[in-house]
C-alpha cells in the first residue's frame, strides 16, 4: 500500500499508519494526508485503500445491489471501497452525497482521488519534490511546501470576482481538486479531469404546473435523503425562501423533534431577520434557537474564524455563521441548509438589473416582444422592487455606460475590482486578464447560447457556489458540525438545468419555481420578501463605532506591510466612503487578517516543516 500520514489536528502530525511499499513520482514515496484528520484507513482485504470524508446518502441502496455478505462494517465508505472494485472510476456516477476520498488501487498501481460534484467536501493538493499530498485543509498542506508564498493570480481573482478560479488557491503551490472532477496517478503521472457536468438542455415538453409538481418532488426526496443519519438533525434559518423550504420540508418528514438555528444582530431591522425566521419556525412547528451575534465576538472570533476558513473570504457572513455553528453544535450534530437555491434556482437581484438592462434596450429598438425575450418590460416592472436595496450596484453596473455585449454587461455586475482601485497595486497584476476567464466560463459550451439567464446562473453556480460551500463546511466542522444542502444534489440541479428560462424566470420573479412548488409550506410574509440580502452584517456601522480601534489597528499592520495595498491607502476614506454592507471592507480586512494568520506565522510553518523532514527521514531509514 502507498505510504499514508495521519494528520490529527490543523497544527500536528502523528505517526506513519503504513509503510509497506514506496511508489509515486520517479519512483519517490507517495504520502497522503488523512482527509478525516486522523481517521484509520479502510481496505477491502484484496490490497485496496481509502480514506473518505463526507456522506453517501444512497449507500444503503448500493449496499443491496453489491451484496451483503462483502461487507464487514456498516459504513458508507466500505461501500465506496467495494463499489469501486466492480466500476472502477464510474463508480462516482453513483454515489449520491459530498465526499472526498483517495483511494490506493493495489491491482493497478493506480491512486485515485475524487471530489463529489460540487464541492461540498474539500480536498487541496500540492505536489513537492516529486511527492503528491492531498489534504482536506489547505493548511495541512503548508508544511510540506518550499517556502510559503501567495499565488498572484489566485489573489488578483479573489479580489476581481472575490475567489480564485479554476483549481487555484492564494497559496502558492497548492491547488484545489475542483468539483467533479477526479485524480489519478499511476506510472509517477499525475493527471486531472473532470467526471460530471451539469448540461442546460431545455425541456420543452412540459407545462409549467408539471414542473412545480416534479420540483416539489425532487427536492422532498433530496431532504429526506439528507435527513438519513444516526442523531436528531436540525435546520439553519436565514428568513429567506431557500433555508425556510429545506426546514419546512425536513420537520414534515423527520420523526425526531426539529429544531431551527438562527443569528439575529442589534443593530436595527435591515440587519436583523429573525422575525422571518421565528415566523418560519412556527409556521412548520419546531423550536427556534437564535443567536444574538454582538461586535465584542468579531473582535474575539474573526482571526480564528480567518484560521478555519485557510483563504480570505469575501462575504462577511461567515463570521455570523460560524457562531450560529457554534451555538447548533451544542444541540445536534447534523443540519440543514439552504446553500445553492439562489445559483440553481436564480435569486440574486443582479440577475433582474442585467435583465433590466436588456428590457431596456428591446422597448427603445421596439424588439421586447420577439421570442427571444423571455421578459417583457412590462411584466418585470412589478419585480422591480427587489432592487431597493441595490442603488450602490445600480450606479456602479451603469458607470462605464449602458447596453453593450450580454457578457460585458455581466462582467460588470460580478467585477469588483473598480470598488478597491485606491487600495490595491493593480500594476502586481499587469499580466492578467480578468475578463477572459470569465468569458471561458460564462460562454461554456454546456449552456445555452440563447438564454442570457442560464449564462449568468451557471457562472455563479461555478464560481460563487463552490466558495459559499467552502464557507458553509469549515464555519461548521470548526464545531465539529456537519452541515448538509439538499438543494446542492445532482438530481435536484439536473431537473432544475433543464426548466426552461421562460418559466424559472417568468415575469422577472425571481425563484418563481421554487417558491410556487412550496408556497403551501411558507408563511406569506416570506413569500412576499423582496429585501432578501444573505446574511447581513453591519460591519460598516460597527466600523465607524466599536471596532473602530480594531479595524484601525489592524490596517496600520497591513500599511507597515505594504505587500498588496498601495502607499496611499486610507483606513479613514474607506470607512468613510463604504456602504452599508461593508463588503470592500470586509474583503480588505480579512485579506490582511489572513495575512497574517499564515504569512506573518511564517517561521511556525517552517518549523513544521523540518518536524516533517526529520520525520520522513526517519521512515525512510526504517523502511525494509
Amino acid at each position: 500500500m502507498n505510504e499514508l500520514l495521519a494528520h490529527r489536528g490543523p497544527d500536528g502530525f502523528a505517526e506513519w499508519i503504513h509503510t509497506d511499499e514506496h511508489v509515486g513520482f520517479s519512483h519517490r514515496r507517495l504520502s497522503i494526508i488523512d482527509l478525516e484528520h486522523g481517521a484509520q484507513p479502510m481496505t477491502d482485504g484484496e490490497g485496496n485503500w481509502i480514506t473518505h470524508n463526507g456522506e453517501i446518502y444512497n449507500y444503503r441502496s448500493l449496499r443491496r445491489e453489491l451484496g451483503q455478505r462483502r461487507f464487514t462494517t456498516e459504513s458508507d465508505t466500505e461501500v465506496v471501497l467495494h463499489l469501486y472494485r466492480t466500476m472502477g472510476a464510474r463508480c462516482l456516477e453513483r454515489l449520491r452525497g459530498m465526499f472526498a476520498f483517495a483511494l490506493w488501487d493495489e491491482e493497478r498501481q493506480e491512486l485515485f482521488v475524487a471530489r463529489d460534484r460540487f464541492g461540498i467536501k474539500p480536498l487541496y493538493y500540492t505536489v513537492a519534490d516529486g511527492v503528491l499530498y492531498c489534504a482536506s485543509e489547505a493548511k495541512a498542506l503548508l508544511p510540506f511546501l518550499p517556502a510559503l508564498e501567495t499565488d498572484e493570480q489566485g489573489l488578483a481573482e479573489y479580489l476581481t470576482f472575490q475567489f480564485p478560479l479554476g483549481g487555484r488557491t492564494l497559496f502558492k503551490g497548492v491547488h484545489e481538486l475542483p468539483g467533479a472532477h477526479l485524480l489519478q496517478v499511476k506510472d509517477g503521472r499525475l493527471s486531472v479531469r473532470k467526471w460530471w457536468e451539469v448540461a442546460y438542455e431545455h425541456d420543452l415538453d412540459h407545462s409549467e404546473r408539471y414542473f412545480i409538481r416534479r420540483l416539489r418532488e425532487i427536492v422532498t426526496d433530496s431532504v429526506e435523503q439528507h435527513l438519513v443519519a444516526d442523531v436528531p438533525v436540525g435546520a439553519y434559518l436565514s428568513g429567506g425562501l431557500d433555508s425556510t423550504v429545506v426546514a419546512a420540508t425536513a420537520a414534515r418528514i423527520s420523526t425526531e423533534p426539529f429544531l431551527g438555528f438562527t443569528g439575529r444582530f442589534d443593530a436595527g431591522p435591515p440587519y436583523d431577520e429573525s422575525p422571518y425566521a421565528r415566523a418560519a419556525a412556527a409556521s412548520s412547528g419546531f423550536e427556534l434557537r437564535e443567536t444574538t451575534v454582538r461586535p465584542e465576538d468579531f473582535v474575539q472570533h474573526v482571526p480564528r474564524i480567518l484560521y478555519h476558513l485557510d483563504f480570505p473570504i469575501a462575504g462577511p457572513g461567515s463570521f455570523p455563521q460560524y457562531l450560529v455553528s457554534r451555538d447548533a453544535a451544542e444541540e445536534r450534530k447534523v443540519v440543514l441548509g439552504g446553500q445553492g437555491g439562489d445559483e440553481i434556482f436564480g435569486g440574486y437581484a443582479r440577475y433582474l438589473l442585467a435583465y433590466f438592462e436588456q428590457c431596456i434596450k428591446a422597448a427603445i429598438e421596439g424588439t421586447s416582444h420577439r421570442a427571444q425575450f423571455i421578459v417583457t418590460y412590462e411584466s418585470i416592472i412589478p419585480n422591480l422592487e427587489s432592487l431597493r436595496d441595490y442603488k450602490p450596484l445600480i450606479q456602479s453596473f451603469w458607470r462605464d455606460g449602458v447596453f453593450g455585449e450580454l457578457d460585458e454587461r455581466y462582467f460588470r455586475l460580478v467585477n469588483r475590482a473598480h470598488e478597491l482601485d485606491d487600495a490595491v497595486r493593480w500594476d502586481l497584476f499587469a499580466d492578467y486578464e480578468p475578463y477572459a476567464a470569465f468569458a471561458e466560463i460564462f460562454h461554456a459550451d454546456n449552456v445555452g447560447g440563447e438564454s442570457y439567464f442560464d449564462r449568468m446562473t451557471h457562472f455563479d453556480f461555478k464560481t460563487l457556489l463552490p466558495a459559499l460551500l467552502q464557507v458553509e463546511d469549515r464555519v461548521s466542522m470548526a464545531h465539529g458540525l456537519e452541515s448538509r444542502t439538499p438543494f446542492v444534489d445532482h438530481e435536484v440541479v439536473e431537473f432544475a438545468s433543464r426548466l426552461p428560462a421562460l418559466v424559472k424566470f417568468k415575469n422577472g420573479e425571481l425563484k418563481r419555481t421554487l417558491k410556487l412548488a412550496f408556497q403551501d409550506l411558507l408563511p406569506s410574509e416570506i413569500v412576499r420578501r423582496k429585501d432578501k440580502a444573505g446574511f447581513p452584517v453591519p460591519l460598516t456601522d460597527w466600523a465607524r463605532g466599536p471596532l473602530r480601534d480594531f479595524v484601525l489597528e489592524t490596517f496600520a499592520a497591513a500599511g507597515a506591510r505594504r505587500d498588496y495595498l498601495v502607499d496611499g491607502f486610507s483606513p479613514e476614506r474607506l470607512l468613510s466612503g463604504e456602504t452599508g454592507f461593508g463588503r470592500s471592507l470586509w474583503g480588505l480586512l480579512s485579506l490582511e487578517l489572513w495575512q497574517q494568520q499564515y504569512h506573518d506565522r511564517s517561521a511556525h510553518w517552517r518549523a513544521l516543516r523540518e518536524r516533517m523532514t526529520a520525520a520522513e527521514a526517519y521512515a525512510d531509514t526504517a523502511a525494509p
